[in-house]
């Protein structure tokens, strides 16, 4: 069971000119293979930028390229360099950014040697935290724009088709449903169906991979659709401007690449959160991450199509979080490691021998975990949980041997389960034990 991980797509706004960014496949190849990193139904690959290796989210939901966190990679030379002012997602004011123009960026062979990169300096906002891998900036609207680009999340790769490469073309007709998608303000949308509480409508949305949910809609850009009888109040992520909050709650169905889904778990942010965000005309909301990911999409700007076919996750259940805990990396500790090693012989003579034990010390860096929110009326919150505890165990297994993802799993896995917590809060151990329960 796959739980999506709450973590809100990035928009924002920008006054400048049009940039000259154009990435294209070099050496004459067909198609050029790139791995990525799929956690919490986001997409994250590896790029060159200036020559030093970089990782981008790779979203659809953005036009321009931004750069958040180097971490140690002081090195990188930026060009051509002005100030703006960016606003986005969250209730809060723009914040100071800095536009640098003809970079390098590269992939694989796939090159763009003119690339205009968004330094926003704001050390708030930085997800690697989230996540749990570091994660340097967002790359969207010129990654896609020049080629066809499928998107294999079973498989963990992308892959970008050369313009004379016939044949993708005729595997997309032979293997692929075919869907008509708009591109404006560089930016993807798709006309889905939306039925609730017996109202069947047409609904303009954004196809956002840098969103992890299933589906956003926002209330007051609407008259059609309202909010389920049954919502939970849920903090949704932070964006550019701020921490974004909203409701959760389930609709009837909703339809995406020729398939209809039910039941489905879906997000109605407030309307301070959105404030700042650009709307095209009609858009409502959002297609993100736990509907894409159960696809391969392959998107082509150009002629204004996206191709779909349903892999073995298109038929699972949508789930809320019923932990109501969300978790953070919150760095990094050196650990002493003590190890006893058995075998080590020791010689007297030639006719005697004697076996010793020796104990080994060592230090490793491990992660260190904290809880980033607790949502109201929670059973994690009723047992008492706060954010800010770090935690150092889940059911009797210390964290500093886990994932991010794999603490996700076991705190949202399945109704009724228990979870046996020790966290630390102002350096005092603590233990809580509660149920996950489904509230929705």
């Amino acid at each position: 069971m796959r739980i999506p991980f709450v973590f809100c797509f990035i928009v924002f706004s920008i006054t400048t000119a049009f940039g000259q960014s154009n990435f294209e496949i070099v050496n004459h190849k067909k198609k050029i293979v790139i791995p990525f990193k799929f956690i919490n139904n986001l997409i994250f690959i590896p790029i060159k930028v200036n020559g030093e290796e970089l990782t981008f989210l790779l979203d659809t939901g953005v036009e321009e390229t931004i750069l958040f966190s180097l971490d140690d990679k002081e090195q990188i030379q930026f060009f051509h360099i002005e100030k703006l002012m960016l606003k986005g997602l969250g209730g809060q004011d723009a914040i100071e950014a800095y536009k640098s123009s003809k970079n390098k960026m590269e992939v694989n062979g796939f090159t763009d040697n003119e690339h205009e990169i968004y330094l926003v300096l704001d050390q708030e906002f930085n997800f690697s935290s989230h996540v749990g891998i570091p994660v340097n900036g967002i790359i969207g609207y010129h990654f896609f724009k020049n080629h066809k680009v499928e998107i294999n999340y079973e498989r963990k790769k992308i892959i970008v088709y050369a313009n004379d490469n016939e044949k993708i073309d005729k595997k997309l007709q032979r293997n692929f449903s075919r869907n008509t998608i708009y591109v404006e303000e560089n930016k993807p949308y798709y006309i889905s169906k939306i039925e609730q509480y017996d109202k069947v409508a047409q609904a303009k949305l954004l196809l956002d991979t840098g969103n992890s949910d299933a589906l956003w809609i926002f209330l007051n850009k609407t008259k059609t659709f309202v909010k389920p009888e049954k919502t939970i109040k849920d903090f949704l992520g932070r964006g550019f401007s701020g921490e974004i909050f909203g409701l959760r709650g389930r609709i009837d169905s909703f339809s995406f690449g020729y398939t209809t889904f039910h039941n489905a778990i879906t997000t109605f942010p407030d309307s301070t959160s959105i404030q700042n965000v650009n709307f095209v005309p009609d858009r409502i909301g959002s297609i993100g991450g736990e509907v894409l990911s159960r696809f391969t999409v392959v998107f082509d700007y150009q002629n204004n199509l996206m191709f779909t076919k349903s892999n073995a996750k298109v038929d699972d259940p949508f789930n809320i979080n019923m932990s109501g805990i969300e978790v953070e990396h919150a760095g990094l500790e050196w650990t002493k490691l003590t190890e006893e090693t058995n075998g080590i012989k020791i010689y007297k003579d030639a006719d005697q021998e004697r076996i010793q034990n020796k104990l080994q010390i060592r230090f490793e860096l491990k992660p260190i975990f904290k809880i980033a929110n607790v949502r109201e009326g929670s059973t994690a919150e009723k047992c008492g949980l706060k954010k800010g505890d770090r935690i150092l165990k889940i059911n009797g297994h210390t964290t500093q041997e886990m994932t991010i993802e794999k603490i996700n799993d076991l705190l949202k896995s399945e109704e009724g389960k228990t979870i046996q917590m020790e966290i630390e809060r102002n350096t005092v151990p603590m233990n809580f034990k509660f149920q996950l329960k489904s509230i929705l």
